[in-house]
């Protein structure tokens, strides 16, 4: 097991210098689009770094058979749940310690119009989706069609408002692939954003293999493994991406990296699920949805009552995914 941890504690450097590789890129990526710092982090960060994960839940859907048709689903509402809990909690966690150490003011420095569109919009897709379970297959379809397009509509808004914003007074690296390139070509910041996004899932997949290894050796049930682990596993990683910019003070990309995941997650995903699966809900999954959705819709209120966000609010919705475990431990 020593062997394991140590190849866990490589797997997480690996990620972290995806992570640092990725977000280096796409902040080029988003200078050459001129974008402003909501659509690099709701749409292309978020994208990005949700796509490695995603492909869990198609795998399993597309394997067939029940067992693997409850993996599939219950995958697809782990990530959302994941990222409004545990993501947002962590990303809270780091912005205080921050903010402890340098005295600096605790208010996160947020663009709160896309913190709240992006909210909002997860708050009526996800809603959507999960009541969605309790309809006939011709319903399933319809509500399908509509989380696609809805997604294509907030993709379409996020970028229109988005482009001419770019923010020149934030002083870029230089691109990792062309140190000595003031203004590097968009093929050497495509190449380095793909480049990073396969060191990203390399680093993913040592790290699910090893943490499975892990939680059997020290006899942890299948339960907690299927329920808790192995989303951890697959979600948190890439969200090492929303930590770096943190550390850097770029809380709207930080941020928007995880409500842009969480908007993706409800809409895109859950309509592949809709439209390959039977799509019926158990109560730990509807559950989950409902924990998701409480958490969100705390920092939405928070978001329109005062226009601001604080890290201390981001850290209660840890409280929702510590709800969730109770109730896995207690079902054990």
């Amino acid at each position: 097991m020593f062997v394991d941890i140590l190849w866990l504690v490589l797997s997480l450097a690996i990620i972290l210098a995806g992570a640092e590789l990725f977000t280096n890129g796409v902040e080029w990526l988003g200078k050459k689009l001129n974008l402003g710092e909501g659509a690099i982090g709701s749409v292309l960060a978020a994208v990005g770094t949700a796509l490695p994960e995603t492909l869990i839940p198609l795998i399993a859907i597309f394997r067939g058979g029940e067992d693997s048709l409850h993996v599939g689903i219950g995958a697809i509402l782990g990530a959302p749940f994941m990222l409004v809990t545990l993501a947002m909690f962590l990303t809270g966690l780091t912005a205080l310690i921050v903010r402890l150490r340098k005295r600096q003011v605790k208010t996160l420095n947020l663009d709160t119009v896309v913190m709240s569109r992006d909210i909002g919009f997860f708050i009526i897709v996800y809603t959507v989706a999960i009541l969605a379970s309790f309809l006939t297959r011709p319903g399933k379809i319809v509500v399908a069609v509509f989380l696609v397009g809805a997604y294509v509509f907030y993709v379409y808004r996020t970028v229109r408002s988005s482009v001419g914003q770019h923010d020149q007074t934030h002083q870029l690296k230089s691109l990792y692939l062309l140190r000595n390139s003031p203004n590097p070509p968009m093929g050497a910041i495509t190449l380095q954003i793909l480049a990073a996004l396969g060191v990203i899932v390399l680093g993913a997949h040592i790290f699910i293999g090893n943490v499975t290894v892990v939680a059997a050796a020290l006899g942890m049930p299948a339960l907690w493994l299927s329920l808790i682990v192995t989303p951890i596993a697959t979600e948190l990683p890439e969200k090492f991406n929303s930590i770096l910019w943190v550390l850097r003070g770029q809380d709207t990309l930080a941020l928007g990296n995880i409500t842009g995941a969480m908007v993706f997650q409800s809409s895109l995903i859950p309509a592949i699920g809709l439209l390959m699966t039977p799509w019926k809900l158990e109560a730990l999954g509807l559950l989950s949805a409902a924990l998701a959705l409480s958490a969100a819709i705390w920092l939405y209120f928070c978001l329109r009552r005062s226009r601001k966000l604080m890290p201390g609010q981001l850290i209660v919705c840890g409280l929702f995914y510590l709800m969730f475990i109770v109730v896995v431990v207690t079902q054990l």
